[in-house]
């Protein structure tokens, strides 16, 4: 019998150039043909934007068939939670595994191999909860190739059925909980990231984050993720075409340096299934000092950026 092929989902909605470069950048990926490619488009949220809902999936259409991949064209608008949440659940329960990009992820070439390694070593690791493929512009030793660190991603992930079952995505309890200091501060990374208060903005229903609420399902379990020490995976829409992010949001390691990069040699995966204390601080340290407030001239540099960004998207209208 063939080794059965792992699923890997690709979310796309409203914008062609990204969906088509996120399915290009996968499809020069090592070990692509391991993977049974479903591509998820969400409907149009109103009338105005059914023309580049039309125009996304045109665009991935002649790749995706030459990849073999299933197109799941939504009549209706789902909203990229609600269609992360139920095609991951879909895909889980079929084939007891996945891994998840969207449509502004680009790959390095060792993405989908580091995806696969992982989903094998740690298939049956209970502690373990999710593979990323992201990683902060933060400088690890060269050895291991990978830690784990105690939060999730949203930028290029896997996990498995076992996992994916038991997550709860009302987190009812998450504001009682979060009222005792010392759990709000190891939720929030030890005061380096604001998931308290992102959480509290997704049960008022302020923002509509599915990421959240994994990673405190994560969290309350004590389940770790395995990240690698340098970035698989680049994100576009940082400039303010995504829904939930900006670009003075995030910085990350640059496009380059992500395409550019594989694994030449065997990954050395960690000893021990715990904490990488070491890169842990190392994280911490670089989100600490991203929250510093900037000197002048990177925030007209980025004030620039932006008002450049938007410029060329309206050429390109």
């Amino acid at each position: 019998m063939p080794t059965p092929k792992t699923p890997l989902a690709l979310f796309v909605y409203n914008r062609p150039q990204y969906a088509q470069a996120a399915l290009e950048s996968l499809s020069r990926c090592r070990r692509i043909d391991e993977c049974q490619l479903f591509i998820f488009c969400d409907g149009a949220k109103s009338p105005e934007q059914e023309q580049s809902v039309a125009a996304t999936r045109q665009a991935v259409r002649p790749l995706a068939k030459k990849l073999g991949a299933e197109m799941i064209e939504r009549p209706q608008n789902l909203g990229l939670a609600h269609s992360i949440v139920t095609g991951v659940g879909d895909l889980c329960r079929q084939y007891g595994r996945v891994i998840v990009v969207e449509d502004d992820h680009l790959h390095s070439p060792s993405f989908i191999d580091f995806m696969l390694q992982g989903l094998d070593r740690y298939q049956d690791e209970e502690k373990v909860a999710q593979i990323s493929g992201y990683m902060f512009p933060v400088k690890h030793p060269q050895q291991p190739d990978a830690f784990f660190l105690p939060f999730t991603t949203v930028r290029g992930w896997a996990t498995w059925q076992r996992v994916w079952e038991l997550c709860n995505w009302n987190a009812n309890d998450a504001l009682q909980a979060l009222q005792d200091a010392d759990t709000r501060h190891r939720f929030d990374l030890e005061g380096t990231y604001p998931y308290t208060q992102m959480i509290i903005d997704r049960l008022e229903g302020k923002n509509n984050s599915w990421g959240i609420l994994f990673y405190w399902f994560m969290f309350k379990a004590n389940r770790l993720t395995l990240h690698p020490r340098r970035s698989l995976v680049w994100t576009g829409g940082l400039e303010g075409s995504g829904i939930h992010v900006r670009m003075e949001d995030h910085e990350q390691t640059p496009q380059r340096k992500v395409l550019n990069f594989t694994f030449e040699k065997p990954l050395v995966f960690p000893e021990k299934i715990e904490v990488d204390e070491a890169a842990y601080q190392r994280v911490k340290k670089f989100l600490r000092k991203r929250h510093e407030k900037p000197p002048l001239w990177k925030y007209y540099r980025r004030v620039i950026l932006n008002k450049l960004v938007k410029i060329k998207r309206s050429f390109e209208r």
